[in-house]
């Protein structure tokens, strides 16, 4: 079959990536419609970090693959939410090592009044991986954050 122009195939790391991430979502996904939400975050937890405070901070580089990777293998599952993308993203990071926040938020002003509007962000450092444009972030009210800090990190990351 002859591929639409346009449209390239995936390098080997790319489609690798691809594969890991979708993985990760698949699995994600499977523990929020279990309601196994405590399982999940163990799961997450369980990948240790580095000890030394330097490699706890994720590349750049690596925030793009991961944040590329999470956005287009989310496409193939249904019901691939924002807290799906965010909590695959951060089971991702932690198993590179890198530490990172997934934080809950509600929109300072509800588009529909009396309606809530939860939203999910996968921040590493001062980097949002998932979930939006700083523009979009500064709209939010956070809510609660799922931390994966390095070890020797003394407290969580402040807004």
């Amino acid at each position: 079959m002859k591929r639409p122009q346009g449209i390239r195939r995936p390098s080997r790391r790319e489609a690798a990536l691809l594969v890991q991430a979708l993985g990760a979502i698949l699995r994600v996904r499977m523990h929020l419609v279990r309601g196994r939400h405590h399982a999940l975050r163990r799961l997450i937890e369980s990948h240790s970090l580095p000890h030394e405070p330097a490699l706890a901070q994720a590349p750049r580089a690596d925030l793009a693959e991961i944040a590329w990777s999470v956005r287009n293998a989310a496409r193939l599952v249904p019901g691939a939410t924002c807290l799906t993308q965010a909590s695959a993203g951060q089971l991702l990071l932690a198993r590179r090592g890198y530490a990172s926040t997934i934080r809950l938020s509600v929109p300072h002003q509800a588009d529909t009044v009396g309606k809530l509007a939860p939203h999910a962000w996968l921040i590493a450092g001062e980097t949002i991986v998932l979930g939006g444009t700083a523009t979009d972030y500064a709209r939010h009210r956070p809510l609660h954050d799922f931390t994966l800090p390095a070890p020797s990190a003394a407290h969580a990351p402040t807004t």
